[in-house]
């Protein structure tokens, strides 16, 4: 009899300490990053409304504007910007690299004649994974209703002013703190005349090798007030594309058998803002806009899309048009013009902020999971797997989260954190009937954006 109860103490001691084990590899980080929310209190509506007010000052930033004046066009703001990062800079003891991008464009239709445009950027490096890159852009370039109108003042203080001084002050709050991953804050030219200054930036990005993992495009981050009558400071629109511009006929036959028309990466970074304002921007619900970019239109996300980085374009849901690409005027009792009373400072204060917390948690983040497949035709269960990074990028990774929804859910509705693997069986959980993805997770409990199997859902050279 003691004999039987020694050997059942044996097994119950023997199975407890695998139970542990199991357990311990299998620790879920925390879903809750308290430094974020210190991220997201710390972006100041007043230095922005400086900012805004600044760049208003220089009273035209049209493309083709001065470029000597130390007080107005094109050059002194570009001048000014430049000056502001490197003080930046300065503060957190040499921590951005500053540098701008230029190219002479001419023969345009909106760029007649030889002219040069200058972005300038700030690159925050990496600490395990500098070539990995996170970046928040805004455009510095203004216009009034003729696009070739550079003579007469053209404020832009909401289009955009108020997505440059977004990037500056995110650039004073993540500035003082170190990330895996790298951050960009950029400055954009040449929007207005053709989105000049994003192709120079992703041209230059493809050169340099950079892995681009998501651009968040800024462009009118300040207004309330639509031209519908609306007045709403508690949402923001991201546009994102479904389908990505460089998919190739191959990856299109693949994509018709097995989806992912609504989760490209760009949708996915969508996803991912999502549900950083839900649980991070106080009073801010994000309306995914699944288009490129409004309709008909264009903005300065579409130039890294178009060579396959994830890109996304962040704004304001309601738009005045009596305050877009307008000459200063009255007519009909209505005052026209975008000016700095059309901007609210708190609205873009919180744009700017929800910029911030998605910029640090995706730098703190692994690298989303490279080669992601599928399989499980035919089949009760669902096989993910995928590859797991190596060297320097592996040590930030704790392990995975596998993903699944409906086919017709917007978002991620069903997760299992399933521990530092490299694929995994979903038991019982038919493939045709849910779309999944796979996430990597840091010890922290920072998050990659879930990336969807196969091409379709790629994030590029992960």
């Amino acid at each position: 009899m003691l004999k039987k109860l020694t050997l059942l103490a044996m097994t119950a001691l023997l199975t407890s300490t695998a139970n542990a084990a199991t357990q311990a590899v299998l620790i879920v980080p925390p879903n809750e990053q308290p430094i974020l929310r210190t991220i997201q209190q710390q972006v100041s509506a007043q230095r922005i409304k400086a900012d805004v007010t600044k760049l208003v000052s220089f009273g035209t930033r049209h493309t083709l504007s001065e470029t000597q004046s130390e007080t107005r066009g094109i050059g002194a703001s570009r001048r000014w910007i430049k000056a502001e990062f490197e003080k930046i800079s300065a503060q957190c003891g040499g921590c951005l690299e500053v540098i701008t991008q230029a190219e002479i464009i001419s023969g345009e239709k909106r760029i007649p004649n030889p002219t040069e445009v200058v972005n300038v950027i700030a690159i925050q490096r990496g600490s395990t994974d500098p070539n990995r890159y996170v970046i928040m852009s805004g455009d510095i370039d203004s216009r009034v209703s003729d696009p070739l109108n550079y003579r007469d003042d053209s404020p832009g203080a909401n289009d955009n002013a108020s997505g440059v001084a977004g990037v500056i002050e995110a650039a004073r709050v993540l500035s003082k703190q170190k990330f895996n991953g790298s951050i960009v804050y950029a400055a954009l030219s040449g929007e207005e005349q053709g989105l000049f200054g994003g192709k120079i930036m992703a041209a230059q990005a493809i050169r340099d090798g950079w892995r681009v993992e998501a651009v968040l495009n800024n462009d009118m981050i300040g207004n309330i007030s639509g031209i519908n009558g609306v007045i709403n400071n508690t949402t923001a629109r991201v546009f994102s594309e479904g389908v990505r511009f460089v998919e190739t006929a191959e990856q299109a036959h693949k994509r018709r058998f097995t989806g992912g028309e609504v989760d490209s990466a760009s949708r996915n970074i969508s996803r991912y803002i999502d549900t950083i304002a839900d649980q991070y921007i106080p009073n801010l619900d994000v309306m995914m806009i699944y288009r490129l970019d409004r309709f008909g239109r264009g903005g300065h996300h579409r130039p890294f899309n178009a060579v396959g980085f994830p890109a996304v374009r962040i704004m304001e849901t309601n738009e005045d048009y009596t305050r877009q690409h307008q000459d200063l005027r009255r007519e009909n009792a209505i005052d026209y013009g975008d000016v700095v009373a059309g901007v609210d400072f708190d609205f873009n204060a919180k744009l700017t902020s929800l910029n911030a917390v998605t910029l640090a948690s995706l730098a703190w983040a692994p690298p989303p999971p490279a080669n992601t497949e599928i399989s499980g035709a035919v089949s009760a269960s669902t096989t993910l797997s995928w590859q797991r990074p190596e060297g320097e990028q592996a040590a930030n990774v704790a392990g995975y989260r596998v993903h699944w929804r409906l086919t017709t859910a917007p978002q991620w509705t069903h997760s299992q954190y399933v521990g530092n693997v490299d694929s995994f069986v979903l038991e019982n959980i038919v493939i045709d009937n849910y779309f999944f993805g796979v996430s990597s997770v840091s010890s922290a409990g920072f998050e990659s954006p879930v990336v969807f199997p196969g091409p379709a859902g790629s994030f590029g050279g992960y």
